[in-house]
């Protein structure tokens, strides 16, 4: 039997990581270059994956006590895994730009305040 406290952690500690690593692709580039390089939003959409994916996985009493949207995050996953031919990269770039610092915020104060 899995200990989901422990679990919770690790899958926090997996979108934290999914974060930075979508912050270092973007680094010092625009809008214009990333909806440009498939390559490279192909990478920032896993990313987007991994973090839908991992959230599902943590406790959900935990996230209850923080005031965000988490539906939307797993939302999003569902939305790049199963309706990728509808995604607006445009739409993924304002993510990026003015969501994922927040979710980023909200993650490292979970970790630290409940682990």
């Amino acid at each position: 039997m899995k200990d989901c406290h422990i679990e919770s952690q690790k899958r926090l500690e997996h979108i934290e990581k999914s974060i930075v690593a979508i912050e270092k692709f973007v680094e010092a580039i625009d809008v214009i270059t990333f909806c440009e390089n498939e390559m490279l939003n192909n990478a920032v959409l896993l990313q987007f994956v991994i973090i839908g994916e991992a959230i599902i996985h943590v406790e959900k009493e935990k996230l209850a006590k923080y005031d965000y949207a988490w539906y939307k995050v797993h939302s999003f996953r569902n939305m790049i895994a199963h309706e990728y031919f509808n995604i607006k990269l445009t739409a993924v770039w304002e993510i990026i730009q003015k969501d994922l610092p927040q979710l980023k915020s909200f993650v490292k104060t979970i970790l630290s305040k409940e682990f």
